[in-house]
């Protein structure tokens, strides 16, 4: 069954497009490790979060992926932007009546 994760990470203010382009840096390891999509967005009405909608094969792919050394290091680089302001839900995905 597929995985969903979406969040919202806020930024410190003026980085939201630094953090933008580093969670939008083209990463050849997400694929293999199971990540079906991974979209990252904004809002001018909340000019200080970025917006996240991940989907998985599987809730361990994307516990798993967050070990991988690429993934550590986009982390890290984008950790000092953010405001340690996050939200979101993760759940199974249903269906879709596009499939």
């Amino acid at each position: 069954m597929t995985f969903a994760n979406v969040g919202t990470l806020g930024v410190a203010p003026g980085t939201r497009e630094q953090v933008v382009a580093i969670l939008t840096r083209h990463n050849p390891d997400l694929e293999p490790a199971g990540c079906l999509l991974y979209e990252v967005g904004t809002s001018e009405e909340h000019p200080e979060t970025v917006f996240v909608t991940e989907l998985w094969t599987s809730a361990e792919a994307h516990r798993e992926s967050l070990q991988l050394p690429g993934v550590r290091a986009l982390i890290a680089e984008a950790m000092p932007l953010l405001t340690g302001d996050m939200g979101g839900c993760q759940f199974d995905v249903a269906g879709s009546p596009l499939r």
